[in-house]
């Protein structure tokens, strides 16, 4: 069973983290869809109560508002916290050098995410997206001086090729400089792609991977329906619903899978959300669902997932409806041709 009190390492570090990342993306309304600061103190209290420890927001984030809230209501307690930012995102519009990935915005960024946090480090400090424009040795040697400089004490970095990821920690154990140990990825039951290269690398190097959107956007919570797919389906300018329309998640597969979802939530007396969310810490990579709640409500019956388990059966039907295709090299590899092949090659060596 879980809770989120039963702490696990993050990545080959000695930090100690929640099996529950507590996402701050919602904790500002300019968007029109996020919570007011009383809301967010009564899903950090929430959180808290029940022993989470880890924390994750960003300079864009409202444009730096979600620190703000997060630095005021962290106030008088940071020390409990694992907290996490991060940085590349544009946050001037004039400025060409208030985005990216290279050394010039990562310093300036961090030192005004201290400002808003209220804080003298930060714990994790991410890379956003990855640009491909810097230098992965400028970037790595920068956070390396971020982090002698105490300012912040362990990178991650997130939505970046699982090639560069490896790519810039080779570079920083071989000149002693502090590597990535926590990876951010968009996983959950409809989007699957991260298993063909991001977390095969990240277990490889001994990364812990954090999962973005685990409800996929609330599509796996069982609001959405047909209803909302194609071109008459309501509008709604600003919003998730919106969101997910331009970015074409509500189609006939994601329906599927959130069908079965919701038909296993009834089978055993649990929500949509606690059965995706389950399904997720059940993972054998040890994934790290980061919720992200607008209400206290929300927040609580997210951490029902943490009372059961599912059993072998059941996360076989998730993962039969919701499997993705293997792509090259992995069709190569896994084909019987070429297992013929290396059985051959090994009779061979050992004949010699």
């Amino acid at each position: 069973m879980f809770a989120l009190d039963r702490y696990k390492l993050l990545g080959s570090s000695g930090l100690r983290i929640s099996p529950l990342c507590l996402g701050t993306m919602t904790f500002f309304t300019d968007s029109g869809w996020g919570a007011d600061e009383k809301e967010c103190r009564n899903i950090l209290d929430a959180y808290a109560e029940q022993g989470g420890n880890f924390v994750d927001t960003a300079n864009s984030y409202g444009y730096g508002t979600s620190e703000e809230v997060v630095g005021k209501l962290l106030k008088g307690r940071r020390q409990q916290f694992v907290v996490s930012t991060k940085y590349s995102m544009g946050m001037e519009e004039k400025d060409p050098n208030a985005s990216g990935n290279h050394r010039k915005n990562m310093f300036q960024s961090v030192e005004a995410s201290l400002k808003r946090l209220q804080t003298d480090y930060i714990d994790i400090y991410w890379l956003h997206v990855w640009e491909n424009r810097t230098p992965i040795d400028e970037v790595m040697r920068a956070f390396d001086d971020l982090v002698r400089q105490g300012k912040i004490l362990y990178i991650g970095i997130s939505d970046t090729p699982a090639w560069k990821i490896a790519q810039a920690n080779t570079i920083a154990r071989l000149r002693g400089w502090t590597p990535c140990i926590a990876l951010q990825a968009e996983y959950n039951l409809i989007e699957r792609t991260a298993e063909q290269e991001l977390i095969p690398m990240a277990a490889e190097m001994g990364i812990s991977v954090l999962a973005w959107s685990p409800l996929a956007s609330g599509l796996l919570s069982g609001k959405y329906s047909r209803e909302d797919m194609g071109e008459n389906a309501p509008q709604e300018e600003g919003s998730r619903r919106a969101m997910n329309q331009i970015r074409k998640l509500i189609n006939e597969r994601s329906l599927a899978i959130a069908e079965e979802v919701k038909t296993m939530a009834n089978e055993i007396g649990r929500t949509p959300s606690q059965i995706a969310l389950n399904w997720l810490l059940q993972r054998p990579e040890g994934i790290v669902p980061i919720l992200g709640v607008r209400k206290t409500e929300q927040l609580k019956d997210n951490l029902g997932c943490l009372e059961f388990l599912l059993t072998p059966e059941q996360t076989g039907r998730l993962d039969s409806i919701s499997r993705v295709d293997p792509v090259f090299p992995q069709t190569l590899l896994s084909s019987e041709f070429f297992m013929q092949c290396m059985v051959d090659l090994n009779v061979n060596i050992e004949n010699r």
